[in-house]
């Protein structure tokens, strides 16, 4: 019986005949604010907080309309049901991906696997979310007591401004989604919203900036004022992007600015200083001093750490960045070093284990490299050299078994297992592990 009216209402919904064309009334929403303007004209109408709580819900309205009944996931078919069938369908690619676009009269959604991926909206009325803030802003300044109603009116505009950022993301209009997001904050800035604005809105601003500077060099400048001032607000990522990205805009103005590259390098130190073990940051740092002339001497970087550590000898994070650091400068011994210290510091972290072992295959795999290049002319020599290999790649083995123990079917660390035994084929019992490995290696990895 179940299926039966299940049945039925899949049925129903196919027999409903689809709306021939998007329904929005643009003269009645211009109506509504060529209105409210008359209103904010009247002397009288201008001081009455309930005026401008109208024209924020008006403005709000101008502003949402054209997209009011369409979002992420929508199936194709409720897309129809909702807002009737498009003027036009068309494959199209938009920041590399590739979608069918279904053109409406005020807006376009994009459509992968039958289901609305994003959607971009006609800017109707230009500036009308801006106009909403600033109407609410004046109501609660005329009429505090109005602060419930008049935070409801900010919270539409702040989560409507918030979802217009995350399409435009999509969409890979990346200056306009920025804008977005800065007028969310804006909007939760208002005292009449009475709680702390969320910087990370002014993150997603500012990292959008970033990606649009490439473009556009002039959202370089954009994007470090926001990220600062997201910085500012207490706010920052779990992995400390903010800094990456405020480097990044700040290295993206170098040729104009003359104090770039030093604005550069600090956002770099003082993200590696509060996350020291942010490869992103590192290798920021890395090319930064290794690239630019006068930036400094990499070994700075190496006393600034060896400067916390003295302080904080303890600081598993430290060590971990320690270790990282001579990784990029290719220095293996000391980054074994690190990690060891890592390991003992905190003996249950499968990351510790994890790049002990790489960090002794690496160093394995730049002997062997450098034996390649060796013009050997005594076989005891070349014995010695490639026993030499062979016993750092072994030393690399009991580390990844115990990453192993810590996050059973990891595909990287069974892949360096499975790889080194391979390699020691010869030495007794190296086979048989590679026999265990290799097949846990293909599970892992989806092979079988």
């Amino acid at each position: 019986m179940k299926r039966t009216i299940l049945a039925a209402l899949a049925a129903l919904l196919l027999a409903v005949p689809a709306v021939q064309a998007q329904k929005l009334n643009k003269e009645a929403i211009q109506t509504k604010l060529s209105k409210s303007d008359a209103d904010i004209a009247d002397a009288k109408k201008n001081a009455k907080a309930a005026t401008w709580i109208n024209r924020g819900k008006a403005y709000y309205e101008a502003a949402s309309a054209p997209v009011k009944d369409v979002f992420v996931s929508m199936e194709a078919m409720m897309l129809k049901l909702a807002v009737g069938d498009p003027a036009s369908v068309a494959p199209e690619t938009l920041a590399g991906v590739e979608y069918e676009a279904w053109k409406y009269p005020y807006f376009t959604a994009y459509l992968s696997d039958g289901k609305v991926a994003t959607f971009v909206g006609a800017d109707l009325f230009p500036g009308a979310l801006v106009k909403a803030v600033e109407a609410y802003s004046k109501a609660y300044e005329l009429d505090p007591k109005q602060a419930e109603k008049i935070k409801a009116g900010l919270k539409s505009v702040s989560d409507f401004a918030i979802q217009q950022g995350e399409t435009l993301s999509r969409a890979g209009m990346h200056a306009a989604a920025a804008d977005s997001f800065e007028l969310a904050y804006a909007a939760q800035s208002s005292p009449a919203y009475g709680e702390k604005a969320d910087g990370m809105c002014l993150y997603n601003a500012g990292l959008l900036r970033t990606m649009d500077g490439a473009a556009n060099p002039a959202s370089f400048v954009r994007g470090a004022d926001l990220l600062n001032r997201s910085i500012e607000s207490g706010y920052t990522d779990s992995d400390g992007n903010v800094y990456y990205y405020l480097f990044h805009c700040y290295y993206g103005q170098r040729e104009k600015d003359p104090e770039a590259l030093g604005k550069a390098k600090q956002a770099l130190l003082m993200g590696i200083e509060k996350f020291p073990k942010s490869e992103r940051i590192m290798d920021g740092l890395i090319n930064l001093y290794t690239s630019e002339e006068g930036v400094g001497d990499p070994q700075d970087l190496v006393n600034m750490l060896e400067q916390s550590i003295a302080a904080n000898p303890e600081s598993v994070d430290l060590w971990f960045g320690r270790g990282r650091l001579f990784y990029k400068l290719e220095n293996y011994d000391e980054s074994i070093a690190s990690f060891k210290k890592v390991v003992e510091l905190k003996p249950d972290l499968f990351d510790g284990f994890y790049w002990l072992g790489t960090f002794y295959a690496v160093k394995g795999d730049a002997m062997q490299n450098a034996m390649t290049t060796t013009n050997y002319t005594s076989q005891d020599v070349y014995d010695a050299d490639l026993k030499a290999v062979n016993d750092v790649y072994r030393a690399a083995l009991p580390y990844l078994e115990k990453a192993n123990e810590l996050k059973a079917g990891d595909a990287n660390t069974l892949r360096l297992l499975k790889s080194i035994y391979f390699r020691l084929r010869d030495e007794e019992g190296m086979m048989d592990k590679f026999n265990y490995y290799n097949p846990l290696w293909k599970q892992a990895e989806g092979m079988e």
